[in-house]
């Protein structure tokens, strides 16, 4: 099965622990799959850095082979006001505001993910995902991996990208904390892959904590 052809559809798969069989990141993955589509708008050039906000760029052509949660992200875009980037990754109004089951229910109609209705302790209803080809999410990691130690020249920049909003995320289950600090400085330089992109969900990620920390 080939890898799934978006940003954020691949940080999903990312963000399952095949060890765990579960998901990971869940406080922050609407946050992430958001940024993820974003910075995917933006390697496609539908939408353009424009001052502190993401602008739709006309006459960019057909914005064909999307996901759905990155195509109602540039709906969203192309009809609403101007928001900061951080703004649109914390967005949970409008059809992007359950992203990460938007993106969920994409990858189980194209047979990548498998969902199944559960109860805990017999009570409460959840729904557990498991991947229906392990070896998928494998080669996105092997995609990483190649980022990170290959030569600079030959890294896709959908590679370079993915790398980057891993490292924002903190997606322990697919590049853990100590080769995040081992590769520091080859991250850094393929961050701008991902424009602003990390930078706001960095921001998005810590805002949210520090609003879960003053609720709770």
């Amino acid at each position: 099965m080939d890898q799934p052809a978006t940003l954020p559809e691949k940080l999903y798969l990312l963000a399952y622990d095949p060890e765990r069989e579960r998901l990971t990141a869940t406080d922050r993955l609407d946050l992430v799959v958001r940024a993820a589509a974003l910075a995917e708008l933006l390697r496609r050039g539908l939408v353009r850095e424009d001052g502190r906000y993401p602008a739709a760029v006309e006459g960019a052509g057909p914005a064909g082979g999307l996901d759905p949660l990155t195509a109602a992200l540039l709906e969203q875009i192309r009809q609403e006001r101007r928001r900061s980037w951080q703004s649109w990754v914390g967005r949970n109004r409008g059809p992007t505001a359950r992203a990460a089951r938007v993106v969920r229910d994409g990858l189980a109609a194209a047979g990548r993910v498998r969902i199944e209705q559960r109860r805990a302790f017999g009570l409460f209803p959840y729904s557990r995902v498991t991947l229906t080809d392990s070896r998928l999410r494998a080669s996105l990691v092997a995609s990483i991996g190649s980022a990170l130690k290959g030569p600079f020249s030959r890294v896709d920049p959908a590679d370079a990208a993915l790398v980057a909003l891993v490292d924002a995320a903190q997606l322990g289950s697919a590049l853990p904390w100590s080769r995040r600090r081992e590769f520091r400085a080859r991250i850094d330089k393929l961050a701008p892959a991902a424009g602003p992109v990390p930078r706001a969900l960095r921001r998005a990620v810590n805002a949210s904590r520090s609003d879960g920390s003053a609720g709770g």
